[in-house]
């Protein structure tokens, strides 16, 4: 079949999709959690489609697989009073507990969320159109994710059990929860981000209010039993509905100490407008960025193709992460696009169940639209769609559109597109593309492709100085989740690592006293008889 007569019929019959990845029946989520109580939920709900499309008759038609609540203000207001109750300014139960405790708790919620992983992956493909290969990796990456936290939570807790003296004072520092947390994560991962910083603030002894991200709700809805079962009543809370009923009557409460989101930079800043005292808040964001490629004229052409295709086309380009402005060097670049092209007519199209399946279905309604725009725009000023059938629309579907010679004159020249539009051009001096990150509001990632170690070295100590992480001739990503991931600029606010995220949503807080023989009776005592679990000895193994 020819890659035109793929996209004109991309969409299945419904009695065609295999009966492992077909839906059993439409999701209504007429339930959220507060208070340690599933709450049923009787007003207005909100209509999920997927992206998915079923061909019916010759006709396609995007396919309703669900219904979550469309709460209000006074819903909110009582589930944000779930959350600040639960914590009681420190001395609820959650945040009184031993680390050891709470990791007695996220061990068991582990557990419960591994029974779920068949009916979470199957929602993430149904509801965001990611493969089933990503889809299973996502829910494993966070199964993995957990622990990882877990074990470095083991270690911090080592290191923060010794005591210091230094100039006649002892003391013990420690780490202590911050309060309420807000926890917004974004659709492309709906799981696994959301839970980078849902998870380590949770076990840090923060009370948790989590809003699911617009695309990416009902995948939530296996894992409410867990929550449920596993933390005490207000520690775990979920809010639904649209940001304007829901997220602008909790942050106005100045009630939430901090504020986790991953999203766009515009989003974040009249989110966080709304609290009235936004030097209490604490604000972890994780936003936009354009990553470019810089492809220098000795760079090995095969490695440099799959990695860039693979940077710029992942789950179709609906990643930060991803490559999204490709500078490649004037001598090579004939050879460059000729392969690049090849590589993309190479890469399978197909439903998210789809062996081997690179190109899908997009979640959001007026994407292909939005991206189409950008194509149109970039025509207009000078460049070609370079790709047979590029930029080519079926209902969700869009295929993707490599454009070349991109200039400033273009919109997709400063915006992030987050999708299928690669925009490439070619440049003759290494200022260019250096000028061009110099001058991005955006400094997360960028690639570097070639095989001249002096040319490469060349590179890394300005750039590591406008951005937060250099590749060299690899794709921009945000693995191993050990390492930091931040940004400059507008591209992030604090770090998330399983090392970092602990401390972001936590503080350093301290006992101490003069070293007098009285004082170190009183410790000594204290200690001894485990009277308190801050001031402690005890640490896990």
């Amino acid at each position: 079949m020819t890659r035109e007569k793929q996209i004109k019929n991309i969409f299945p019959r419904e009695e065609d999709i295999h009966s492992n990845y077909r839906l059993k029946e439409t999701i209504i989520q007429d339930r959220y959690l507060i208070n340690g109580e599933i709450r049923s939920w009787k007003g207005k709900m909100l209509d999920v489609f997927s992206p998915i499309c079923i061909n019916n008759k010759s006709q396609s038609q995007q396919k309703l697989i669900g219904k979550y609540p469309l709460m209000t203000s006074t819903e909110a207001l009582e589930v944000l009073n779930s959350a600040v109750n639960a914590y009681d300014r420190g001395a609820g139960e959650w945040p009184m507990m031993t680390v050891e405790q709470r990791i007695e708790h996220m061990y068991t919620f582990v557990a419960e969320m591994k029974k779920k992983r068949t009916e979470v992956v199957t929602l993430l493909m149904w509801e965001i159109g990611k493969s089933l290969k990503d889809s299973e990796k996502e829910f494993d990456r966070t199964v993995k994710y957990i622990i990882d936290t877990i074990d470095e939570l083991k270690n911090l807790d080592r290191d923060s059990s010794k005591f210091k003296i230094e100039e006649g004072i002892i003391a013990q520092i420690r780490r202590s929860p911050l309060g309420v947390v807000l926890c917004m994560g974004p659709y492309n991962y709906p799981l696994n981000e959301t839970f980078a910083t849902l998870i380590p603030a949770l076990i840090m002894g923060n009370t948790i209010i989590f809003k699911p991200p617009r695309y990416g709700v009902l995948l939530h809805n296996p894992l409410m039993e867990a929550f449920q079962k596993c933390f005490p009543k207000g520690v775990v809370n979920t809010v639904y509905g649209s940001g304007k009923d829901v997220i602008t009557p909790i942050m106005k409460s100045g009630k939430i100490d901090v504020f986790a989101f991953i999203g766009t930079s515009k989003a974040a800043d009249a989110i966080k407008s709304l609290h009235p005292q936004p030097h209490r808040l604490r604000t972890i964001l994780g936003l936009e960025a354009k990553n470019p490629a810089i492809i220098l004229p000795d760079a090995d052409l095969d490695l440099t193709i799959n990695e860039t295709v693979l940077g710029a086309l992942s789950y179709n380009g609906q990643r930060c992460t991803a490559l999204k402005m490709i500078f490649v060097h004037q001598n090579i670049a004939e050879s460059f696009l000729k392969k690049f092209n090849e590589k993309i007519a190479s890469l399978s199209v197909g439903m998210p169940w789809s062996k081997d399946v690179q190109i899908t279905p997009l979640p959001e309604k007026d994407k292909p639209e939005y991206l189409s725009n950008l194509v149109e725009d970039a025509k207009k000023n000078g460049a070609k769609v370079i790709n047979e059938l590029g930029g080519t629309i079926n209902e969700t579907f869009f295929y993707p559109a490599v454009l070349y010679p991109v200039n400033s004159k273009m919109k997709v020249y400063h915006e992030e597109q987050f999708g299928p539009v690669i925009p490439i051009l070619s440049y003759k001096d290494i200022s260019e593309p250096l000028q061009y990150i110099l001058e991005s509001n955006y400094g997360q990632q960028v690639s570097i492709f070639g095989t001249n170690t002096e040319n490469i070295a060349k590179l890394i100590d300005p750039l590591i100085n406008q951005l937060s992480r250099v590749n060299i001739n690899s794709q921009c990503q945000r693995g191993p989740d050990t390492f930091p991931f931040n940004g400059r600029k507008d591209s992030a606010q604090g770090t998330l690592s399983v090392f970092d995220a602990l401390r972001v949503f936590s503080i350093r807080t301290i006992v101490a006293t003069k070293e007098n023989n009285q004082n170190k009776e009183i410790v000594t005592e204290i200690v001894k008889e485990r009277m308190s679990n801050f001031l402690s000895r005890d640490y896990i193994f």
